[in-house]
């Protein structure tokens, strides 16, 4: 869609078209006319997520973007609690990579842990991350 411009302009490719005659090639994800819609920009912008919580949300994509650790929070799902000796053997990892996942998944507060004696259980933290796999999960399949 291109925004409306003053009677008389031309959009910035035709201008630099006629000074210089040389082809112009565009990307194909690029807009071949390049005109700024301000009150979209301004929308976009009164809505747009802080620079503090698109880090912390890129922190988590990342945390999740590991394969043993999303297997490890599916076998979470769907046991509800493990041990770390039932998950390491669960996901067929090393008890020492189950435990550094783990702990990296608990700082980020996507599972919790309990202690019981000498055996630590973990458990997925809330229902948010149930959410936020399955939707991932979902998408795939559609994509």
């Amino acid at each position: 869609m291109i925004a409306d411009r003053p009677t008389g302009t031309l959009p910035m490719e035709t201008m630099e078209a006629s000074a210089n005659p040389k082809p112009q090639v565009t990307a194909l994800d690029e807009c071949t006319v390049h005109c700024v819609n301000p009150e979209k920009v301004a929308e976009a912008r009164g809505r747009l997520i802080s620079g503090e919580e698109a880090n912390r949300l890129s922190d988590l994509f990342r945390l999740l973007g590991d394969p043993t650790r999303t297997r490890m929070l599916y076998a979470l799902l769907e046991a509800g609690e493990l041990c770390v000796c039932d998950l390491s053997a669960t996901v067929d990892v090393p008890e020492n990579s189950a435990s550094h996942a783990l702990r990296l998944l608990r700082s980020a507060g996507v599972v919790r842990k309990r202690r019981s004696g000498r055996m630590v259980y973990y458990s997925i933290d809330d229902a948010h991350v149930r959410l936020l796999l399955d939707l991932s999960r979902e998408h795939l399949r559609h994509s």
